[in-house]
């Protein structure tokens, strides 16, 4: 009986420590809070605890996620495209960021860029090029269709090798027939051209190979285009 009673005693404080250990998390709290308000859409609600646990809690585990939704929230707020854009840039340097949260941001860098070009701030056409030469193929090959759709075609005309290139060499049809699409809203002659490239690359070739009896690899080798051999 003793026994039961010290465990049952060792249960309680263990209980009471826990509890008392999560009403001083006031970080998570925040962040809890927050996440609700967005699920609701209140963005400057939101907004307003996120910058509460920034400021407060820079130490905090939560703090890069507070980051990203606190860019989140901007976004979803008319005439803040522009704090949102450098908000996400900010999450992106961090050290303790999530891939995918990363990507996401990126993605958000380039639409926010097309916005507020589009507006007539032409400097943030820049942010769009640079993703172009994203070492992230999903951040690249997205820079490439969204600077395509820009009016002008010598700015949209950049994407073009992207573009091309994703046309080559994207991992299934759907996104190969979209940047196809994407060089015909560019110029109508980048896809002549490509697709003359792609034609010339065809060319069948006749290959040439000698052996010795007593080899393996080839002594002598040679390819010449059938157009030749005839």
């Amino acid at each position: 009986m003793r026994k039961i009673n010290v465990t049952l005693a060792i249960l309680l404080l263990s209980a009471s420590l826990l509890q008392a250990y999560i009403q001083t998390q006031p970080d998570e709290k925040l962040f809890q809070e927050a996440k609700i308000l967005i699920f609701d859409k209140m963005w400057k609600k939101a907004q307003d605890k996120l910058e509460r646990l920034i400021e407060r809690h820079p130490d905090s585990s939560w703090f890069s996620q507070a980051v990203f939704y606190k860019a989140k929230c901007l976004e979803e707020q008319r005439g803040k495209e522009m704090e949102a854009l450098e908000v996400y840039k900010s999450y992106i340097q961090l050290e303790e960021r999530s891939k995918t949260l990363a990507e996401e941001a990126e993605v958000s860098v380039i639409d926010l860029a097309y916005e507020l070009y589009e507006d007539g701030q032409r400097s943030f056409l820049r942010e769009i090029e640079r993703k172009l030469y994203s070492s992230n193929r999903v951040v690249k090959y997205y820079a490439a269709f969204k600077l395509s759709y820009i009016k002008d075609k010598k700015v949209a005309a950049r994407a073009v090798p992207v573009l091309k290139a994703i046309a080559r060499e994207g991992e299934d049809d759907e996104i190969r027939d979209r940047a196809k699409i994407a060089l015909l809203r560019v110029d109508p002659s980048a896809l002549r051209d490509f697709e003359e490239e792609r034609s010339e690359s065809r060319v069948s070739v006749l290959h040439l190979r000698v052996y010795k009896v007593d080899k393996r690899d080839p002594v002598f080798s040679m390819d010449i285009p059938w157009a030749l051999a005839d």
